[in-house]
């Protein structure tokens, strides 16, 4: 017989067993020749939660029978399991029922539903992610456009002659109008279902852009942040996405924790160079309330939460364990009760150093044109406009176009020596333009730089390493896009 059974007294504060079947007690955790007596399935230390023992019994008192009732309950060693009751009681002396029961441990079962159920909520959250990265790119593209308009006339603003103050206020548009591309450009990052793309990285730098994103949500929940990143760290080669994901995974994780025990707390990262395991180590640490002895050797495993119900899926120390693995690195855990948590991120090094960015001079030259044609395909006007201006006083001759098919009749009329061309346009898109523009004056196949909000993981990206095109993302800086301009005409 693969059930227990159980034969027995229950009131509000005891539990007397009176027979208990050799599968019972294995299922409790008791050797075969353990006295009846000891088992007591029902006994109050045996119920995790104390209100469920409760409502089993006022069941029984209402109702006299269940059916496949579900119990959480300990076995002999504490640990829990789920417990399937199908039963039946008589009204015995006083208070007390007798019951007659049959007990099914069910907890592989149920761990395969629970499975089940967050495997379908991660579909769920999957085809949410993927209608938010849809929505999310339709708003960059909006919010790029004005932000590099902003960018250009504070740029070209920026090299007149004006006075101190002045100056100030376009130095403050610049640098903030650059902070609102960055966060746009964050939240595509995870917005996005990208390919694993690996280059070479800068760790401290994949720091700082997740750390950005948590910014507010640290500042108005009373949580503050160290960083201690080491420079001159040698560079890994590493999916940066990937990585923010991991990091980011890991800062939520001790922000919840944090908040959860004390309403704040503090966050340290810390990066360095460990020359003797070849590696660069990224470090986590918060001062939250730890992570217990008994779980840490399970935070890895998939489903495994220690949050309560709908708060996590289990999965995220998961993939982030994958990952690790995937890039040839390591994660692990070190805590103590009290003491906080620290997860170590360790990468396999690579030769050489970061090097710090050459400073691009303030001033450029006044001709980089030399009076070649170009074709500006944009149909923002104010961002066209204001690159129209600059690139005329860059040197260029220019004509506009509002869209592909305006540009089209151009290319029919005249020959061009360099098109600038947006990629999401009405009536004729970008890459349709190309393949027209191709046909049309073939010659300017590799005269064409297309600007863009956001390529990643979408059919754009796919057609821009086809082409081999080159492109800048919106919002660009005027010296980057006359540079590329430069050197396509070269």
């Amino acid at each position: 017989m693969h059930e227990g059974v159980y034969i027995g007294t229950l009131t509000a504060k005891a539990a007397d067993t009176i027979v208990a079947n050799p599968h019972l007690k294995l299922m409790f955790g008791y050797p075969t020749e353990t006295a009846h007596a000891t088992v007591a399935p029902f006994a109050a230390d045996r119920f995790v939660d104390p209100q469920a023992r409760e409502a089993f019994i006022d069941r029984l008192n209402r109702d006299r029978a269940v059916t496949d009732y579900l119990l959480r309950l300990r076995r002999a060693d504490q640990t829990p399991m789920w417990v399937e009751v199908t039963a039946r009681a008589e009204r015995g002396r006083g208070s007390a029922l007798r019951v007659e029961a049959l007990m099914r441990d069910v907890s592989e079962r149920k761990k395969l539903e629970d499975q089940a159920r967050d495997l379908y909520h991660q579909l769920l959250q999957a085809e949410k992610l993927a209608a938010l990265g849809q929505t999310i790119s339709g708003v960059a593209h909006e919010l790029n456009n004005p932000l590099a308009t902003i960018l250009t006339w504070s740029e070209r603003l920026a090299e007149r002659t004006v006075d101190d103050a002045t100056r100030r206020g376009l130095e403050t548009i610049l640098g903030e109008s650059e902070r609102a591309a960055k966060i746009v450009r964050n939240l595509l990052t995870f917005a996005r279902k990208r390919h694993t793309t690996r280059a070479m990285v800068d760790v401290n730098q994949v720091v700082r852009e997740t750390m950005s994103l948590r910014a507010y949500e640290q500042r108005v929940s009373n949580i503050s942040v160290i960083d201690a990143l080491a420079v001159g760290l040698p560079q890994v080669f590493a999916d940066p996405h990937q990585v923010k994901q991991v990091l980011l995974n890991l800062v939520i994780n001790a922000e919840q924790a944090m908040l959860g025990a004390r309403g704040q707390g503090t966050i340290v990262t810390r990066t360095w160079h460990d020359a003797e395991a070849e590696s660069v180590v990224l470090e986590v640490s918060d001062d939250g309330p730890g992570v217990p002895d008994e779980v840490q050797g399970r935070i890895f495993d998939p489903f495994f939460t220690t949050k309560q119900v709908g708060k996590g899926t289990g999965l995220g120390l998961t993939v982030a364990y994958a990952i690790m693995q995937e890039h040839g690195g390591r994660i692990a855990l070190t805590s103590a009760p009290d003491a906080g948590a620290t997860f170590r991120l360790e990468f396999p090094a690579t030769a050489g150093k970061i090097r710090s960015p050459v400073p691009t001079p303030a001033v450029r030259p006044a001709n980089i044109g030399g009076g070649a044609v170009v074709l500006l395909v944009e149909d923002e006007p104010a961002l066209a406009a204001a690159v129209a201006e600059a690139l005329g006083d860059a040197g260029f001759r220019v004509d506009r176009a509002g869209d592909g098919e305006a540009a089209l009749a151009r290319v029919r009329e005249r020959t061009y020596d360099l098109v600038i061309c947006d990629l999401k346009m009405p009536r004729l898109d970008g890459t349709a333009f190309y393949q027209a523009a191709a046909e049309i004056a073939p010659n300017l196949k590799q005269r064409i730089v297309f600007v863009t909000g956001d390529v990643a993981g979408t059919d754009a990206e796919r057609f821009l390493d086809d082409t081999g095109c080159r492109w800048l993302a919106k919002p660009f800086r005027l010296g980057d896009l006359l540079r590329v301009a430069r050197d396509v005409l070269a």
